[in-house]
């Protein structure tokens, strides 16, 4: 995706970028959207490690859990926070993750 031309209100909206699709294997794929983690996390997880307030257990620079190759970030590590604090483990894990892919 880019950004398009601004319209009226001098908004510019994303444009799929052609040929820039691309897909990433993965075994599971966890959608978030609330305030407290799922459950149902931790049930098709084995080895994924919880602490006594049900979050996620994550390294607080990585996002690396106690599951090799698994990373967590935001409310399901922290809790419900902010969306700032979010987008910063978000953005930590990314590296981490990109770091752990490029050695496989």
């Amino acid at each position: 995706m880019e950004l398009g031309e601004p319209d009226k209100s001098g908004r510019r909206s994303p444009v799929p970028v052609e040929g820039s699709e691309f897909l990433v294997p993965a075994d599971v794929v966890v959608i978030a959207i609330g305030t407290s983690p799922n459950p149902i996390i931790f049930k098709g997880s084995e080895g994924l490690e919880q602490n006594k307030r049900g979050t996620v257990v994550a390294d607080e620079e990585t996002g690396a859990t106690s599951k090799c190759g698994v990373f967590a970030g935001g409310d399901v590590v922290t809790g419900a926070a902010t969306v700032i604090s979010a987008m910063g483990a978000g953005k930590k894990a990314a590296k981490a993750i990109d770091e752990y892919l490029k050695e496989k």
